[in-house]
């Protein structure tokens, strides 16, 4: 199929590549897929889905192990087979990536196996089993993605020191485990090997684990999972880390400037990660900064008919965020192409929740109180408990909070913060209000239905004006 011509090529096939062609394609745009590995991308395949399913199995765990805290007893001894749980983590990846084959097919998108190499704005080469194809198109969108940072001086092996990847499919069941890193992707492993049996360490730079969220919730999941067995360190720094053949030997500053040596089975790197931009033909192609690709507001990069998305361009790097990117970008291209009856809306970036699928959960949008103080807003803020919440008592889950803060001024509602049982999925709530650019008026008019978790939703917004009912 050489000097095969689309209006659209995609470059990747991630959330957000793949939901960029898929919306070309509902637009009638002729449409292609260039994928080096396995459609659906890191999120379907080695991120977002498969790390859900292995929290799930420890969750399941976890429950079984307090059986007896819901009147229930498990009769034998209640073990974990790590084999199995990965076998079902790897088996809901290929489900997906089944379902993304399936929607290309059935939006009659093209999909070419290949490494793909930009030849100029508008032209790309995929290099596969096919031999090299020479494909053109009116538009082409990067979506090319992020992988794991190294840490310059011990470089992942895949044996002792482990990236997200190799954590997904272990060698071995971890004994002592040090976590290098406490976002997101580092505190889930984190929970999930706790959860497991191992003894884990966490090391944190910045003053506080889960630093991007709000403080409070910051404190809270540090006492939780301090609880849990974890230890802890903020303030601290892993200063060398050397693998043998029993284990890892690390240097460790803590937050004293004290260095000591401590000894490990294993380590996991989640210390953020870098774009897939290099030796992809962006050069003079793109603005980059830290080789993240530099767009404007719908995702055009400098040169005309050339687009990014995703984690290869600024964050935050969110699969969700990826997704609304592409639809954005294909509507915009669809738009320059003719197509009166869309509309593209740039993307609000404070209007993009995150989650973290530790135990408890962790959620938020928006600001959070010292950025909104930051940015000059007086503000009123609510906080509910769980305790306070019949159905989380029922369900045995009491321990969390919810917390929302507002503009005392216009009642415009600025941030979010949760963590609690199911808060990945209650944000999305205050998520839509924000989107709907709501009030706290609209929130406490809303009927909530009981008994629900949401009900907490309810009453943090009415104890930011002091009329929160059950505390």
């Amino acid at each position: 199929m050489a000097g095969t011509s689309y209006d659209v090529v995609v470059l990747g096939s991630g959330p957000g590549g793949y939901v960029a062609a898929i919306r070309c394609a509902q637009l009638g745009l002729k449409t292609a897929i260039v994928e080096r590995e396995l459609l659906g991308g890191i999120c379907l395949n080695w991120g977002c889905i498969p790390t859900k399913a292995l929290l799930r199995s420890a969750e399941v765990l976890h429950q079984m192990q307090n059986a007896k805290d819901y009147g229930l007893s498990v009769a034998g001894k209640i073990e974990a087979d790590l084999d199995a749980v990965v076998k079902r983590s790897r088996g809901v990846a290929k489900q997906l990536n089944q379902g993304v084959t399936h929607l290309m097919k059935k939006n009659k998108i093209t999909v070419h196996m290949g490494e793909g190499r930009l030849t100029g704005p508008t032209s790309l080469t995929a290099k596969g089993d096919k031999g090299e194809e020479q494909l053109s198109a009116k538009h082409v969108i990067v979506a090319t993605g992020a992988r794991a940072r190294d840490l310059p001086f011990a470089p992942a092996d895949g044996k002792r020191i482990w990236t997200y990847r190799t954590a997904m499919t272990p060698p071995e069941m971890p004994k002592k485990l040090l976590v290098i890193g406490s976002g997101a992707i580092g505190i889930e492993f984190a929970s999930f090997y706790n959860d497991m049996g191992a003894d884990v360490t966490v090391v944190e730079m910045l003053d506080r684990i889960v630093p991007v969220e709000d403080e409070e919730v910051s404190a809270f999941l540090h006492k939780s999972l301090k609880k849990q067995g974890m230890k802890i360190l903020t303030g601290a720094g892993v200063e060398d880390l050397k693998a043998t053949g029993e284990g890892v030997k690390a240097k460790i500053k803590n937050d004293k400037g004290e260095v000591a040596d401590h000894e490990f089975s294993h380590a996991i790197v989640a210390i953020g990660i870098q774009p897939n931009t290099a030796d992809i033909g962006l050069e003079n192609l793109a603005k980059m900064e830290r080789g993240f690709i530099e767009i404007d507001d719908f995702g055009r990069t400098k040169s005309k008919g050339l687009w990014a998305i995703g984690d290869c361009t600024p964050g935050p790097w969110l699969a969700h965020k990826a997704s609304h990117e592409g639809v954005t970008a294909a509507e915009s291209i669809a738009k320059e192409l003719g197509n009166g009856k869309v509309h593209p809306h740039p993307l609000d970036r404070s209007n993009i929740p995150g989650c973290t699928y530790c135990h408890p959960q962790v959620a938020s949008v928006g600001l959070t109180e010292a950025k909104a103080k930051e940015a000059g807003y007086k503000l009123k803020i609510g906080n509910f408990p769980f305790i306070g919440n019949g159905k989380a008592i029922a369900l045995g889950e009491a321990e969390g909070f919810i917390k929302t803060v507002f503009d005392a001024d216009t009642g415009e509602l600025l941030g979010a913060h949760m963590i609690g049982a199911e808060v990945t999925e209650l944000i999305q709530g205050y998520v839509v209000g924000k989107t709907l650019e709501t009030t706290e008026a609209e929130l406490m008019n809303t009927v909530f239905a009981h008994p629900t978790l949401s009900e907490m939703m309810h009453e943090s917004v009415l104890s930011a004006y002091g009329k929160a009912l059950h505390i």
